[in-house]
């Protein structure tokens, strides 16, 4: 249970801090921006006493619940527990009262969708704090089933997957359309170890991965080490324009031939569904399998050098 929950909260506590301190602001909305910038000087105070004049001029609004929703997720970097556990809770009510008494769809409002996935995130993560494991799990879970055709569907299930999925036989993959070699499926990879590399096409942390990953599939190919790049399509290419699927299709294979030249050969399959099963709603996301098709290694995020080396090499004594 201790390492289970080290390696949950220190993943979480990683991207909370990246996510507070080097994410761009967003610029359509000062609230949420103001918020932010308090909560990267430790300025929780201030941050709430911003937040709380804004709802009495202008009452409950998706904003107002975004700008909550990092309220929960600043105080949860600061492993600031309790205060965590009362914003994410205030966030999570409020959002979901907002959904039934406007009976639109979640996804209708981008700002509600975001508060609600963050403030499902964080009590996950409070309730694993205090040593309630089994809570946890249900409550993501109730969660993935209640909004799986949302837009949080992949949030949530990461957060499930952090706390239940190593150990597990991995999920399949959707392999009907790919791009590169045709992709094998996982379980005619039984016997060999495998690494699953979630990325996406505007993906720098993902780019930066690469060599990682070329360096570890030349180290590792006495073992017989395979690695598959999962990727989606987004609806978007360059500069963030609108895009069809052939022409972001297009898009991808001249981001990989640019970025992605030493790893030409990784099949890539093609797939939103993929990253729902994985959870992948960060990229890259880095998942070992060992050699008996149980998840070995599930990390949302990058990973140096080192430490993915550490992974695959107790995947592949295992």
């Amino acid at each position: 249970m201790y390492m289970r929950f080290q390696k949950w909260s220190l993943a979480h506590t990683a991207n909370l801090i990246l996510a507070i301190f080097i994410l761009p602001l967003h610029a359509q909305s000062d609230l949420i921006g103001d918020v932010r910038a308090q909560l990267a000087q430790n300025g929780f105070t201030g941050a709430d006493s911003e937040l709380r004049s804004y709802r009495t001029q202008h009452g409950v609004t998706p904003e107002y619940l975004e700008a909550l929703s990092w309220m929960a997720r600043g105080e949860a970097a600061a492993k600031q527990w309790e205060q965590a556990g009362t914003y994410a809770r205030e966030t999570r009510n409020l959002s979901e009262q907002q959904v039934a008494a406007t009976k639109r769809q979640l996804d209708a409002e981008p700002h509600l969708a975001v508060a609600l996935g963050a403030a499902y995130e964080v009590l996950a993560q409070v309730m694993e704090e205090k040593g309630q494991h089994a809570q946890a799990v249900s409550l993501l879970r109730s969660a993935v089933a209640r909004y799986g055709n949302t837009s949080i569907r992949a949030r949530l299930q990461k957060n499930l997957n952090l706390l239940v999925l190593v150990g597990k036989a991995a999920p399949p993959l959707e392999e009907t359309q790919y791009l590169g070699p045709k992709p094998p499926t996982l379980a005619s990879l039984k016997g060999s170890p495998v690494l699953l590399f979630f990325w996406a096409h505007w993906c720098v942390d993902c780019k930066a991965e690469v060599p990682v990953i070329t360096r570890l599939r030349q180290e590792f190919a006495p073992e017989g080490l395979v690695v598959i790049g999962p990727t989606q399509l987004y609806g978007y290419a360059a500069q963030g324009s609108d895009a069809g699927p052939e022409q972001e299709r297009a898009y991808i294979e001249a981001v990989r031939a640019r970025y992605y030249a030493s790893l030409r050969d990784m099949p890539v399959p093609l797939s939103k569904q993929n990253f729902n099963a994985y959870g992948a709603s960060t990229t890259p996301t880095l998942v070992v399998l060992n050699r008996a098709g149980q998840v070995a290694m599930y990390h949302p995020g990058a990973l140096s050098y080192d430490d993915l080396r550490s992974a695959l090499q107790m995947a592949v004594a295992r």
